[in-house]
């Protein structure tokens, strides 16, 4: 009989530890469902805020690769008209420089009393060299102002077609 009311004892004690449990469960707040509803709601707008950031990241990244692309290419054209012009800059500098010299020859002969015709034809061939070097760098300057135009007309037609589409 020992064993029953050993075992008696024992049950009796599992069941008031049982019923304490449940008392302390039953002290215990009930989770909110409410709290657990709009946090998850509030967890689902940031996730949607951020991928509406992660979209605007990305067109504003395609956005400045098309504007890098686009100054690459205006870098290109500056420097490719930046070289023509140093061109004809160095084809005035010659023949203005070979028209120095002729000239000097032309100014030591007239000095001596003696002209000679191959220093005349030289003196003419340095001199329609200087005009013609002359009438390139005009040229290539007025190409440059030309060229500059038109990029700001296409520019001024491209601001204008994208505000009427605005609009």
């Amino acid at each position: 009989m020992s064993d029953i009311s050993d075992l008696e004892t024992r049950i009796t004690t599992a069941l008031e530890r049982i019923n304490a449990g449940l008392d302390n469960l039953a002290d215990r707040p009930v989770a909110d469902t409410g709290a657990i509803d709009q946090l998850t709601r509030q967890l689902e707008d940031e996730r949607t805020a951020n991928a509406q950031l992660n979209e605007r990241l990305s067109t504003l990244k395609a956005q400045v690769t098309d504007k890098v692309a686009t100054v690459e290419v205006e870098v290109a054209r500056l420097q490719e008209q930046l070289a023509r012009s140093e061109a004809s800059a160095d084809t005035l500098r010659q023949a203005n420089q070979d028209l120095r010299n002729s000239n000097d020859a032309l100014r030591e002969a007239a000095k001596s009393g003696v002209v000679q015709a191959a220093l005349i034809n030289d003196g003419m061939t340095a001199e329609l060299a200087a005009l013609n070097a002359t009438q390139q760098a005009d040229r290539a300057e007025l190409d440059a102002v030309l060229t500059e135009l038109n990029a700001m007309t296409e520019q001024q037609t491209a601001t204008a077609s994208e505000e009427d589409t605005h609009a």
